[in-house]
């Protein structure tokens, strides 16, 4: 629709409407979109907003090499502050290229679950905080072990998730508390089972990583004689209350799985292509009906937390894999951006559509550049042409968090000065120079 207007009352959308409209009554606030085009918030359904201050530390290497070399020792050695920092200059970059809503995965005690927590509802963004539950120090077949840093006891790690969803999980709050148990190899079958029921409990949801290398199907088989996804199956937490990270490496049979069982997925194309992980069967997930979403994924293996690149990488890298150009076409990507986000965060009633009732969580891009003109489609120019730094304008439930380009919200000047403080004295404290 050209030439329409939407109106905002309150933190929700209360009309959407046709040229010609009523203008704004007194008192009304009027943002100008000439030009410009208006999409609902962006969702990034997987981020780890601890690895913002890693990035440009860990590059080339494999997905084990990376985490046992570099990521697990810096980040083993961060405190309360560095998880704040890193924390704030993430949604930073989030909010200037137009995501609104996230989920935050693998929050561990030492980055201050609840210092972030905060940061976010100061930030005005809408994020789900994924407490890490563990009971091993391995990952993977060749037992990597993690750093003493990172490790935390079963116990201990259930009752922080326990204490902040009971103090984040409340009605109309923007931040909400999620379980998220390590990959295979970081928890035991009885603890995935324990993560299954305590969601159940405690009315939550989960998040992890699975399938995301071929290892972990070496690992699964070798230990369970499954694949990681049938093993999650069984462990009772394959369902639409859960959210499973990358899922690269699934069979044909996994896939139905997958749709019947209604697990959410997280598709990161940037991380996985940049990791040489592989590429997820993602067409296939949509045909059999499975929900896909988007996830910028980290700073050190994405590097950045740009949700409208990632867009157009998720079109482009299916086409090359099945050598058919009419796959992932880019209104389908834009919708894994938005209301795909939006189921796997379990929010479609709320979020991911320009409807009236849904919360005002608004994206304006500016269309006069000249990547983006001339422009006849303007969905195929958001998501082959366009970059995060087009982002004039966001909004999230009702409250401009960005307008012009400039962060209302958070301090940039401050907090990137803060950012490059923190990683030069992560670096050096962990001892991972290059």
């Amino acid at each position: 629709m050209e030439g329409g207007s939407i109106l905002v009352e309150g933190d929700r959308i209360a009309e959407v409407a046709g040229p010609g409209a009523r203008r704004p009554r007194g008192g009304q606030q009027r943002i100008s979109a000439k030009g410009m085009a208006v999409i609902p918030g962006l969702i990034d359904t997987h981020i780890h907003l601890a690895q913002s201050l890693l990035r440009g530390c860990a590059d080339d290497l494999s997905l084990v090499e990376w985490l046992s070399k570099k990521i697990w020792p810096i980040q083993a050695s961060f405190t309360e502050e560095d998880g704040r920092v890193s924390a704030e200059l993430s949604m930073l970059e989030m909010v200037k290229s137009g995501t609104t809503s996230f989920v935050g995965v693998d929050v561990v005690s030492r980055y201050g679950f609840d210092g972030i927590a905060k940061s976010v509802t100061n930030a005005g963004m809408r994020g789900a905080l994924a407490k890490t539950i563990m009971d091993n120090r391995g990952y993977g077949r060749r037992g990597r072990i993690m750093p003493a840093g990172l490790v935390e006891e079963k116990e201990a790690c259930i009752s922080e998730a326990k204490s902040m969803v009971k103090k984040w999980n409340v009605r109309g709050g923007l931040v909400k508390a999620w379980l998220a148990p390590r990959s295979l190899g970081g928890c035991s079958r009885e603890l995935y089972e324990e993560v299954a029921e305590l969601a159940r409990e405690q009315k939550t949801r989960v998040t992890m990583h699975l399938a995301e290398v071929r290892e972990d199907v070496s690992y699964a088989k070798q230990n369970f004689g499954v694949t990681p996804f049938e093993f999650i199956e069984k462990a009772g937490l394959a369902g639409p209350e859960s959210l499973f990270a990358h899922m690269v490496w699934l069979t044909d049979k996994d896939v139905r799985k997958v749709a019947k069982t209604r697990a959410m997925v997280a598709h990161c194309p940037s991380s996985n292509l940049k990791l040489a992980s592989g590429i997820p069967k993602v067409p296939e997930l949509l045909g059999a009906g499975a929900n896909v979403a988007l996830g910028c994924d980290g700073a050190p293996c994405n590097n950045s937390y740009d949700m409208i690149r990632e867009m157009k990488l998720a079109a482009v890298i299916q086409k090359g894999r099945l050598l058919n150009p009419m796959v992932m076409p880019a209104m389908t990507v834009l919708e894994m951006a938005t209301l795909g986000g939006a189921r796997a965060m379990g929010m479609e009633s709320e979020l991911g559509s320009i409807e009236v009732g849904k919360k005002a969580d608004l994206v304006l891009i500016d269309l006069k550049k000249p990547h983006l003109t001339p422009f006849r489609d303007v969905v195929s120019n958001i998501v082959y042409s366009a970059m995060g730094s087009d982002v004039d304008t966001v909004m999230v439930n009702g409250r401009v968090l960005l307008r012009h380009g400039k962060a209302l919200t958070l301090d940039e000047e401050r907090i990137m000065g803060e950012a490059q403080m923190h990683q030069d004295e992560l670096v050096s404290r962990s001892g991972a120079r290059d």
